[in-house]
């Protein structure tokens, strides 16, 4: 009895054996539901987070600040560096409602004339050839010493910021700065949306 024991042993050692011979890992149940959900998170490089603020009683899902160009916008900028940050502001504990989407642009340059004054703040997007017209972008800061650091901020509806999550190509224009969303920003914004339970 103890001969057939050790044979079925093996013979079932061996068979449950990956070809590459190596003997499998065991792993729990939540390792797999880890690894299997790490796998699913696309490569785009940006930071998403959530998290709830108590103060004004809504969840709000951020993708940090990520860079879209340094090599120079089209337009009024020389040597600038763009970047954007994205807010998705949900009444409440819960992500299925969204109430706003808020978009900031920050643009940093030695060139002190790349200020973008008071009447040079609409912003306008191209998502897959539809142009939308997203208003006056509000200035959140202003400052620097060496080179001049400035953050603007528009909010919009969800189903706009939708369009430009959804597009293929994306371009943004703020006065004369133009640039294209880079397919990691769209990657990210992407994944940004598919967070909420629309």
């Amino acid at each position: 009895m103890k001969k057939v024991t050790f044979i079925l042993t093996c013979g079932l050692a061996l068979l449950f054996q990956p070809a590459g011979g190596q003997p499998c890992e065991r792993k729990s149940l939540g390792q797999v539901y880890a690894a299997s959900r790490l796998s699913q998170t696309p490569d785009h490089g940006g930071v998403i987070e959530s998290k709830y603020d108590g103060f004004s009683h809504e969840t709000v899902v951020t993708l940090r600040k990520m860079r879209v160009t340094c090599a120079g916008a089209k337009g009024n900028f020389k040597d600038v560096c763009v970047s954007f940050v994205v807010s998705a502001h949900c009444p409440g504990i819960q992500l299925s409602v969204v109430r706003y989407v808020s978009l900031q642009l920050i643009f940093v340059t030695k060139d002190w004339t790349g200020r973008h004054p008071l009447d040079e703040r609409d912003l306008s997007v191209v998502a897959d050839a539809e142009t939308l017209r997203l208003g006056r972008m509000g200035l959140i800061s202003q400052n620097g010493d060496d080179v001049m650091a400035e953050t603007l901020e528009v909010t919009v509806p969800y189903h706009v910021f939708k369009k430009i999550a959804l597009g293929q190509v994306v371009e943004m224009q703020v006065g004369k700065s133009r640039f294209e969303l880079r397919d990691k920003n769209l990657a990210a914004l992407r994944d940004l949306n598919n967070r909420l339970l629309q």
